[in-house]
């Protein structure tokens, strides 16, 4: 086996790497493997990056024959214990669950328990439409980043130059794995500042100001809608839009806005004990018992769950969950809920950040 040594030139990364764990707890990892299973493959290099002395470096471990997996993995776990934070691009699926079957094989007692983990893929894969991506990939993300990476061996070539350096020892195979890995695990500093798109939802964002405008659609009809002005957690490496269900989001470094359609009609609150309620069909409303059996019996008739409510005219936003109540509706079958836009509310700012977060997680859910 070998260990390999060297300093990472020219990486700085662009994203705040100490929101995440401290830089000196920190450990990107990165494997080499002759195929996809574990039981039949061989892991032949882990690859390190670590923050030392204020500069990032990169260790490896290299297994000069296929009788050395076991050092590589003894040596990665030894080396690995003082780290608490994994940093790995599809380490959830591919890398941590190889590793952790190949120590099964070789009886070694390791296991990724004292680790927090911060999987790049798997924080980017929800937002693929959100950043209007057709994958997820690295090179995806790259090219999404407008970072331009030249790679001239994929992993396939390099299974075949590994059992070449295996038979002959070749130095021309050896530093093309090598390189490879270290542009890997560079690659990962690169794609970091996909994760401030994933902080937007991490974190909830902050309202700075709040006003309703009136804008005019395609056909000239007047319409209003609410304004939101955000404050983002970490800067977006590039600006977004996103429009989901009347909604739009517009982000641009640590600012975004959000507008939402703002209805100003008449709509209605149902009743849930709908059997304690009459319904007055003259005035089109449920009154409770207590009250409407004053009523003359011939104006009044027993509720029904689809009749059982009272109207009411005011502004009122849209919400995709019932996270704000009471809840109106524009009739009974309706799957739209709405709740009113009231004075107190109007005044309340962690409401409407509360509201911004809302309107984000339908947005991610939206296909």
């Amino acid at each position: 086996m070998r260990t390999i040594r060297k300093k990472i030139e020219n990486v700085e990364p662009a994203y705040p790497l100490q929101n995440l764990a401290p830089l000196s707890e920190i450990l990107f990892v990165d494997i080499e493997t002759t195929g996809f299973t574990a039981k039949s493959s061989i892991l032949y290099l882990i690859g390190c990056a670590y923050y030392e002395k204020e500069k990032w470096h990169v260790i490896q471990w290299f297994a000069t024959s296929y009788d050395d997996e076991q050092k590589v993995l003894e040596a990665f776990f030894d080396f690995a214990k003082d780290y608490s934070c994994l940093i790995h691009f599809n380490g959830n699926n591919f890398d941590l669950p190889f590793i952790i079957q190949k120590c099964a094989q070789y009886g070694l007692p390791y296991n990724f328990d004292q680790f927090e983990g911060v999987d790049l893929y798997k924080r980017t894969a929800p937002l693929r439409h959100f950043l209007h991506l057709p994958n997820c990939k690295q090179k995806t993300l790259e090219q999404f980043l407008g970072i331009n990476r030249e790679d001239p061996f994929d992993g396939g070539q390099l299974i075949g130059m590994y059992h070449d350096f295996v038979k002959n020892q070749t130095d021309f195979a050896y530093n093309a794995i090598i390189c490879h890995n270290t542009d890997d695990l560079a690659g990962m500093f690169h794609i970091l500042p996909i994760l401030s798109y994933s902080d937007i939802f991490l974190q909830p964002p902050k309202v700075k100001k709040v006003q309703a405008n009136y804008y005019k659609d395609l056909n000239g009809d007047k319409h209003q809608e609410l304004y939101m002005m955000l404050s983002l957690p970490s800067a977006l490496p590039k600006p977004i839009s996103y429009l989901a269900r009347g909604c739009y989001f517009k982000g641009e470094e640590k600012k975004a806005s959000i507008k939402v359609p703002l209805y100003e009609e008449e709509m209605k609150y149902f009743y849930s004990n709908y059997k304690d309620y009459y319904y007055l069909p003259a005035e089109d409303i449920a009154m409770h018992k207590s009250v409407a059996s004053f009523v003359d019996k011939s104006h009044r008739e027993q509720a029904k769950a689809s009749n059982c409510y009272t109207r009411k005219r005011s502004a009122y936003l849209p919400q995709w969950e019932l996270l704000f109540e009471p809840f109106f509706k524009r009739d009974y079958k309706s799957n739209d809920y709405f709740f009113e836009l009231t004075d107190e509310f109007k005044t309340d700012r962690e409401a409407f950040s509360a509201y911004a977060s809302h309107i984000l997680q339908m947005m991610m859910a939206t296909v």
